[in-house]
């Protein structure tokens, strides 16, 4: 496939600018790499340097803070997105008294849309993205249509890729750099879009198939112009980077949707690229990473410390090994000792290497997904809960912006795939056309929402403790919604609620049931009553009178 000379120019315009916006960052994630995760980010760095660090790690000698990333990341992992249980739902709005069947049909999709998640590499791909992203603060994640299991993800690697936002400061484009084998390209794209040389290297086979070439990948809105339908809200683009001033493009098509996700932890003003709680204790990674080799030296030195020796000792056996011995000619008094004693204060170092990896873990929360295993003594739950509410609101705004950069438009990517390929249950007639919200219940979401959800519980309590000295109290809340939306909020799905109107159908007959049982006692009160004066000798005059008032 070709492209004229002006629309290859404006790609190579688009990569160079991309290039430019990313370069404040790139010095920081290479620190980030090298104290977290140094063998991951190969695109970080240069060949050399690859090899080099490929055979040692010359920067952590105390593992806290990576081990501390990946805590954080697989407790949100756990806690936002588990693939052991439903973490989000379907809702149309304004048909929230329509009855079961809006209700059972979103849940029909939900039910439909993990499945394709938990049979696809969904859940492998999001536990890279939150390592990432609690690592560098940007992570991206690609959902492409699959022919075996409907979706595929990617996740390109940091250093590889490029990020720019629209006017709503939301990821819009996406552009990448990487490399890929001559048999992987032709694979990928056909023989037929491979530039001459490699298709001369793909008919010759054997390892000239074997050889990586760089290629660019650019994914942005459709723009006026473009030879690309209007239709489609954004355009791709591949082109082997050398090729593209011969016009020589691998593949370009539409999307209907961004392809794709880009979640950033916490953002800067305009910045494309997000900050993140490695950053925050980088300073006490490096910190601990000094002061653990500084221990190390200080504890060799006071075991094995520095040596002076004799002249006459040069170039003589010496058994410097516990219980060694070292013969000396001579009566002089000469040998070996220590160059000078060292009394490093180990307990001190200790203590304050402990407290530095406190930090860490607290930076990166993982009081919040130890917090019961870091309890020194057994607590009531009621103060369990207090204290995960107290920490979530740290992870409020993330868990907010989460939802919103990642969360929503992969399941609505995901939807979109299986309703074009008729995966999806035929929505009822009433909602034909309306869109589906998504609300998430997850570990995470649940709890943040049981926050929300504690007024009404404190609420209720009260009425309950004020209801016995004022009944009135009592007719107040409207108990059936009441107790549906606070289910709502904890999570509690759709089909586990009787419908209003079961509910109504059902009040109403028990309502019936009293009345009929109220009725029926007053009429069995008023046949007693009758056969009480049936059976009454009223005699005459005063007596019977007197008798009939005595029996009231």
């Amino acid at each position: 496939m070709r492209i004229d000379a002006k629309e290859q120019k404006r790609l190579q315009g688009i990569i160079a600018e991309l290039r430019s916006d990313r370069l404040p960052f790139w010095n920081l994630w290479r620190e980030i790499a090298n104290y977290f995760l140094p063998k991951r980010y190969v695109w970080l760095q240069s060949d050399k340097e690859a090899r080099i660090r490929n055979a040692k790690n010359p920067y952590i000698l105390d593992s806290t803070g990576t081990t501390a990333g990946r805590i954080l990341a697989s407790g949100m992992m756990n806690g936002i997105t588990s693939p052991s249980r439903p973490w989000f739902r379907g809702r149309i709005a304004g048909f929230e008294h329509e009855g079961d069947a809006v209700a059972l049909w979103a849940d029909e999709v939900v039910r439909r849309i993990l499945f394709v998640m938990s049979e696809s590499n969904f859940y492998n791909a999001m536990a890279v993205l939150y390592l990432d992203l609690v690592n560098f603060g940007t992570a991206a994640m690609l959902i492409y249509e699959d022919d075996d299991t409907v979706i595929r993800c990617y996740n390109p690697a940091l250093g590889e890729f490029y990020l720019s936002q629209g006017f709503r400061l939301s990821v819009d484009t996406f552009a990448r750099e990487f490399k890929q084998s001559v048999k992987q390209l032709a694979k990928n794209f056909g023989e037929e879009n491979l530039s001459e040389t490699l298709r001369n290297k793909y008919r010759t086979g054997g390892q000239q198939c074997l050889h990586l070439y760089d290629v660019t990948h650019l994914i942005e809105p459709n723009y006026s112009g473009s030879d690309v339908p209007s239709k489609f809200a954004y355009i791709e683009t591949y082109w082997e980077t050398g090729a593209i001033s011969q016009g020589q493009v691998l593949a370009r098509r539409g999307f209907n949707e961004l392809p794709g996700i880009f979640p950033r932890w916490e953002l800067t003003a305009n910045d494309s690229y997000g900050t993140s709680p490695a950053m925050d204790a980088l300073p006490d990674v490096i910190q601990l990473q000094h002061e653990t080799k500084r221990k190390a030296q200080g504890l060799d030195k006071m075991i094995n410390p520095p040596i002076v020796a004799d002249i006459q000792l040069e170039h003589r056996p010496t058994a410097l090994m516990p219980n060694g011995i070292t013969f000396v000619a001579g009566n002089n008094n000469v040998g070996a000792k220590p160059l000078y004693q060292i009394q490093a204060p180990l307990q001190e170092m200790t203590e304050d290497i402990r407290e530095i990896q406190l930090r860490i873990r607290e930076t990166f929360h993982n009081n919040l997904f130890n917090m019961i295993s870091q309890l020194d003594t057994v607590r009531s739950a009621t103060e369990i809960d207090a204290r995960r509410e107290e920490k979530l609101v740290m992870l409020g705004s993330v868990l907010d912006r989460f939802e919103s950069e990642a969360l929503e438009p992969a399941i609505n990517r995901i939807f979109s795939i299986m309703e074009r390929q008729g995966m999806l249950p035929d929505p009822p007639p009433e909602i034909e056309g309306t869109d589906i919200e998504w609300q998430y219940m997850s570990i995470l979401s649940t709890a943040q929402s049981a926050v929300a959800a504690a007024p009404v519980e404190r609420w209720a309590a009260f009425i309950g403790n004020l209801s016995p000295v004022a009944p009135e109290v009592l007719q107040v809340p409207d108990w059936p919604e009441l107790v549906r939306n606070y289910g709502s909020d904890i999570g509690v799905l759709a089909k586990n609620m009787k419908s209003r109107e079961a509910v109504a159908e059902l009040t109403e007959t028990e309502q019936a049931r009293l009345d009929a049982q109220e009725a029926g006692i007053a009429g069995k009160e008023l046949v007693d009553a009758g056969k009480v004066l049936s059976e009454t000798d009223v005699g005459g005059g005063a007596n019977a009178l007197q008798q009939l008032l005595a029996q009231g």
